[in-house]
């Protein structure tokens, strides 16, 4: 990346908006400097531990400070990118930590992504320097990736910053709002789109929700912390309120009671699929999660009858919150004490956001109309005006005015706010999959399926699932005279996609269902789904 000399220049370059609110009451200025309070507060209580090695909050904070010289020892200098693609380790924590000791612009890259997902993060990113294990950086090889290397080996004694010297970086020299890191969601063009956010917008969330929960909890992560979200909810939260973060390598759900009843987990967010087999698996101890008292579940639509089984067997509710990339993290799921969400909701607006409905000029739609969600700062509180959208999507002029016209983040998912406050979201994003929390962008799989020589065109949508929440499907046309087998289709997006975004089912059709401006409409093809065996005499639709 081609560094310029001012910051008003690199917000240019890269279509940004420089996006200003109000100091966060109580609360440092940014998360490097919220890191130093808590090491002066409690240097010697354990801030971050895995099964490998723990770190008191002094030790973190020298950590950070080491991690962010070996930055600069490797040519890093403010506003530089640096990606990580590790598994949740200390490792990953520091890394993030660092970055933002040092001013740079930290990119996660989540590790179970295809090498080609990873070779397109890193080369639209302009990423300087790539930290991942051995077996990451020998998979990107072949992809040629322009970008310096450091091998992180998580198995061994030791780290990757320990032999860089301590230099304590000077607080005031960071600007709250400027650019500190980039979250790549996908985008309805197929390829993903990087969500750009200050180190005071991701202060923002943890510390309304540590307002809310003041005092120190164990936190464990399961979610991957090369998500940014997951950066703010953990690390960033607990040490807002001194608590300890725990980074746990295990998703499958029997690794994760393990991690929960090991370390005495008491707060933790997860998916719907994670809490149905938590609920449901006969090898599962109750006695195992009694530690956990606070869980908050998000990502992925939730099923009403997993949050009452929750509640018959917990006695408790967990939060169901609304949220996404760009706000960042939940922006909802707020309920007064001893009030339970109706069934169904997502809550209200947490007490730093506005969140409206409106119509497609932009007005805001009166209560219980049906409309899009939009984000932006409360204006009552005292919290009013701290709030600041995100500073737009890294080199993509377009998507960002679309987002961000009329001061509040347009988030393209529809909704109402009842009479309580309460949002109802109806569709997340028309076309968006959320399989067991994870986000598929039919327009990913599709670009995948139409470069093949054989497949003419490609429209993939989700199915409902009772554990998943939706799975993915793909419908094809095949070109003229071919024909590829369902193994063949699958081996194809596992070349080049997640897993998870891989499609379950196959089905061809000679024509697609289109509207008048030509486009397949999609409905109908989530239509034929709803049916055991999807037929239509006109279009030829059949199963592979």
């Amino acid at each position: 990346m081609t560094r310029l000399s001012g910051a008003s220049e690199f917000y240019a370059e890269h279509h940004l908006r420089r996006c200003e609110g109000r100091p966060i009451p109580g609360t440092p200025a940014t998360v490097a400097g919220a890191l130093v309070e808590a090491a002066s507060r409690q240097l010697n209580i354990v801030a971050l531990a895995d099964r490998r090695r723990q770190l008191t909050y002094a030790e973190l904070a020298v950590a950070a400070d080491r991690a962010a010289t070996a930055y600069g020892d490797a040519g890093l200098r403010s506003l530089d990118s640096v990606a990580v693609s590790l598994p949740n380790t200390i490792d990953v924590v520091v890394s993030f930590l660092g970055a933002m000791r040092a001013g740079l612009l930290w990119v996660g890259i989540n590790t179970h992504l295809a090498p080609p997902e990873k070779a397109f993060m890193l080369e639209d990113s302009g990423a300087s320097l790539l930290l991942a294990e051995a077996r990451t950086l020998e998979s990107l090889s072949v992809h040629g990736t322009r970008v310096e290397r450091l091998e992180v080996e998580i198995e061994k004694p030791g780290a990757w910053w320990d032999g860089a010297s301590e230099h304590v970086c000077d607080l005031d020299t960071l600007d709250p709002f400027a650019p500190a890191a980039i979250a790549y969601t996908s985008g309805t063009t197929g390829r993903p789109k990087g969500v750009v956010h200050s180190q005071h917008n991701m202060l923002m969330p943890a510390a309304a929700i540590t307002r809310a929960v003041p005092r120190p909890l164990v936190q464990g992560v399961s979610l991957p912390l090369t998500i940014l979200n997951m950066q703010i909810l953990g690390p960033v939260q607990s040490i807002l309120c001194g608590g300890v973060c725990v980074p746990m390598d295990r998703v499958d759900v029997g690794g994760v009671a393990e991690w929960v009843s090991e370390f005495a987990i008491q707060r933790m967010y997860s998916t719907p699929p994670t809490v149905y087999d938590l609920l449901t698996r006969d090898d599962i101890d109750p006695s195992a999660l009694a530690s956990l008292t606070h869980l908050g579940v998000g990502g992925a639509k939730c099923p009403n009858e997993l949050r009452e089984r929750y509640r018959q067997r917990f006695g408790r509710d967990f939060v169901f919150g609304y949220g996404l990339t760009e706000a960042p993290t939940a922006v909802t799921g707020y309920v007064e004490e001893g009030e339970v969400a109706p069934l169904g909701s997502s809550g209200r607006a947490r007490d730093y956001v506005s969140i409206t409905v409106r119509d497609e000029n932009g007005d805001v739609l009166e209560t219980g109309t049906e409309g899009e969600i939009c984000v932006g700062a409360t204006s009552e509180g005292p919290l009013a005006g701290c709030y600041t959208t995100m500073l737009g999507y890294w080199d993509r002029p377009e998507a960002t005015d679309a987002a961000l016209r009329g001061g509040v983040l347009h988030t393209g998912d529809v909704g109402v706010i009842d009479a309580d406050g309460m949002l109802w979201v109806r569709d997340r994003r028309s076309e968006l999959i959320i399989r067991g929390g994870a986000n598929v962008y039919p327009a990913e799989v599709e670009r995948v399926l139409e470069a093949l020589p054989e497949i003419a065109e490609a429209a993939v949508v989700g199915r409902e699932h009772p554990r998943l929440g939706e799975e993915v499907v793909a419908f094809v046309a095949f070109a003229p005279g071919s024909q590829l087998e369902p193994q063949k289709l699958t081996e194809a997006c596992l070349a080049e996609l997640a897993a998870y975004k891989a499609p379950v089912a196959w089905y061809a059709v000679a024509q697609f269902p289109r509207n008048a401006m030509g486009k397949v409409v999609k409905p109908r093809l989530r239509e034929w789904l709803a049916a055991d065996e999807p037929t239509d005499g006109n279009l030829a639709v059949r199963r592979l």
